[in-house]
């Protein structure tokens, strides 16, 4: 199933006629420019492309007045000075001729996106649109918004297709009052804005843009505002994958310290209302000196030439990392899956390769050498399919994998001091059930192994850590979220490696979820070794997760037990002083 992209160019019709410095960066160019590096990428003709619709007065009424809706009707037929008169009446907004119909052609993007995922033609999607919406309300326009596109998709997947709850992530520069408005008291859908606060300096200088707006009624815990109050170059660096966290980065810089505040205050806020978030543990210090009233910078306002210069360095910044090459080129496969001959009759996902071939029998002969367990032939065939699978993604010809095994513990072997001797500078495995690490691998820091289902929480060395498999939801988030991730980011692999070994424990949505989230820390390079006892159902979800679908859900949300947040919070406490990832992320 395909990625939908949705864009009309008549979106573009709409521009400034006057003179006004605060607007003058909303313009034509926003638009195009998206587009055209889509297609630099060549990105737009992988996709399913849909041209826009309008969304009909009706479908603008899911969220705006009628009398709104009719006002901006009404604009199609004013002049110039007219335009620009009703455009003071607003905060950051102008009017233009054609602004109705890009507003409604923008609208109409979002609806026929949400019907095209809901309905199976996509899996996904992007609608690419202008004017933008997340500050327009129920009755006026607002931040170069003019009609709520997100809200009113939101609305429309309810009434048209049966939704219950929705998710909306609002990942923006400003703060997305309309939409915060819109849902303040509506329990079915859960509002998370990240965005720049610097105090309420930075526009729209709104109280409710700060943590503790959490929503009304029977909405409160459904509204999340997470503020940032310090520069956020670097982070955006890391999430561009640009450039990535050193171990020797300190976790106590201002920025970061401003970060952690604005997190607590969020857990703070939001834990009267979320059971996961009512088990805190202990937090990282912060600097007093990031939360004092002279660490505060002066509002910044529109169209000063501090303004300006924010704006201008962000731009420059986006420009710096959009032109710098990625850090890891777009492989030709996606995902391959080398099964042996008793998951010969798996179904895979359609774009999912099924790999047949083998590597050369004198390279498999020789890594065989290692173990008994591999002379067997149907060990010996699956790790030649292994190894020419691995091969594959370490040459940068496929991005990541999955394979069966009857041998997971010698294929593991194998699969690691392979990748070391073949390009990859550092190896993450994350080994799941009964999987002990090799004794006479080399502890060099090439290599960082996590035993997850181990006999107790412990930190053999650096470089080899072990954990129980904690037995409800909350325990398992926690042991993921709180020092496998952390973990494997702050070691910064070029490889990983996930084994399922026998007895691994795993339900199929906690492996497939570990999955998931580990295709990150490499750029998607990631190899998982599953021992061939296991259910083809579970060979399946990873296939389709790796692919990019989503893993299923862990099911009802139970809290971690006592044991296992305090074995956590030991263990982290062994290791924070060598991971400084660790001393950013705590437990929950």
């Amino acid at each position: 199933m395909r990625t939908a992209l949705v864009y009309h160019e008549e979106m573009t019709a709409a521009r400034l006629l006057w003179e006004d410095p605060e607007c003058e960066i909303e313009r034509p160019e926003r638009l195009t420019a998206a587009l055209e590096r889509l297609q630099q990428g060549g990105l737009e003709q992988r996709c399913l492309q849909l041209a826009a619709r309008e969304a009909s007065e009706a479908e603008l009424g899911l969220v705006h007045s009628p009398e709104y809706v009719s006002l901006l009707r009404g604009t199609q037929a004013l002049g110039t000075e007219e335009l620009q008169a009703l455009s003071g009446q607003y905060d950051a907004v102008y009017f233009h001729p054609s602004t109705f119909h890009c507003a409604r052609l923008a609208a109409g993007a979002a609806l026929q996106l949400v019907d095209a995922v809901l309905t199976g033609s996509a899996h996904n999607g992007l609608a690419l649109v202008r004017p933008p919406g997340h500050h327009s309300q129920r009755a006026a326009a607002n931040g170069f918004c003019v009609f709520n596109n997100v809200a009113i998709a939101a609305k429309h997947a309810q009434q048209k297709h049966g939704l219950q709850r929705i998710l909306i992530v609002d990942w923006d520069v400003h703060h997305g009052q309309g939409i915060q408005y819109i849902f303040e008291d509506d329990p079915s859908v859960l509002y998370f804005s990240w965005h720049r606060y610097e105090h309420g300096c930075f526009w729209p200088y709104l109280r409710e843009s700060d943590a503790d707006a959490v929503g009304l009624g029977q909405g409160r815990g459904f509204t999340v505002n997470l503020p940032w109050n310090q520069d956020l170059t670097q982070q955006l660096g890391i999430l561009r994958g640009r450039c990535r966290p050193r171990l020797s980065a300190s976790p106590t810089s201002r920025s970061c310290c401003s970060a952690l505040e604005s997190i607590q205050s969020v857990r703070a806020a939001q834990a009267p209302h979320w059971t996961s978030l009512q088990q805190q543990g202990p937090a990282p210090l912060l600097d007093p000196r990031t939360c004092s009233p002279e660490g505060r910078r002066p509002p910044v306002l529109p169209g000063g030439p501090e303004f300006k210069a924010a704006e201008a360095q962000t731009s420059a910044v986006l420009r710096s990392l959009l032109d710098q090459p990625h850090l890891y080129p777009t492989p030709p496969v996606r995902t391959a899956a080398a099964l042996t001959a008793q998951d010969a009759a798996l179904v895979l996902p359609p774009d999912v390769l099924r790999q047949e071939g083998s590597a050369p029998q004198e390279e498999t002969q020789a890594w065989a050498r290692l173990h008994e367990a591999l002379a067997e032939d149907t060990a010996f065939i699956a790790l030649g399919k292994v190894l020419h699978l691995l091969n594959g993604i370490l040459d940068g010809q496929v991005s990541g994998g999955i394979a069966t095994t009857p041998a997971a513990a010698a294929t593991l072997e194998v699969a690691i001091r392979c990748g070391l001797s073949h390009r990859a500078q550092r190896v993450l495995c994350v080994a799941a059930g009964q999987l002990d690490r090799p004794p006479d691998l080399a502890s060099d820091g090439r290599n960082l192994w996590l035993n997850i289902r181990g006999k107790e929480a412990a930190a053999l060395s650096t470089f080899h850590v072990s954990v129980p498999l904690p037995g409800t939801t909350g325990g398992f988030l926690s042991c993921i979220l709180a020092l496998v991730l952390p973990l494997a980011y702050g070691f910064q692999p070029d490889l990983v490696l996930v084994a399922l070994g026998p007895a691994h424990g795993l339900q199929d949505p906690q492996a497939a979820l570990l999955a998931a989230l580990l295709r990150g820390p490499a750029g998607g390079r990631i190899l998982v070794l599953v021992e061939q006892e296991s259910t083809s159902q579970l060979v399946g979800v990873l296939a389709r997760v790796l692919h990019g679908e989503a893993p299923p859900s862990l099911g009802p949300f139970s809290v971690a037990s006592p044991e296992d947040l305090q074995a956590l919070i030991r263990l982290r406490g062994q290791l924070e002083a060598q991971w400084k990832m660790l001393q950013v992320a705590a437990p929950s």
